[in-house]
């Protein structure tokens, strides 16, 4: 983007005033907006593997015309989210299931937990 040229490497020269004053690239680096088929591209790419390494990444931002930041950048975010989702969803079986069992069978249940294969990761 050449947007974003204007602010890359340059100091204004000149007295400082209130940082505000110049423009958009001071403090807060202007979050990207990803095209829709961009975000198409890197979903795909997620979900074939969560983590990009250095030379894919490098041939996907030139393929989509982002940095390589911009793509390390999302993949975090996305895996992030993901994490998030998937913890929810185990939230969500354990409450289904857990919660029904009455309190009382405390002493069956530590058993239970150690014996139980599903789920296990990393």
């Amino acid at each position: 983007g050449l947007e974003l040229s204007h602010c890359v490497g340059t100091t204004p020269l000149g007295p400082a005033g209130p940082w505000r004053s110049g423009g958009p690239c001071k403090m807060k680096r202007v979050r990207t907006v990803f095209k829709p088929e961009q975000l198409e591209r890197l979903e795909q790419e997620f979900l074939k593997q969560q983590y990009m390494v250095g030379t894919e990444r490098v041939d996907l931002a030139a393929t989509l015309h982002l940095t390589e930041t911009q793509v390390k950048v999302w993949f975090q975010n996305r895996r992030i989210k993901w994490r998030k989702q998937s913890m929810e969803q185990k939230a969500a079986k354990l409450s289904q299931f857990g919660v029904i069992q009455p309190a009382s069978a405390d002493s069956t249940d530590s058993k239970d937990h150690e014996e139980d294969p599903v789920d296990v990761e990393l």
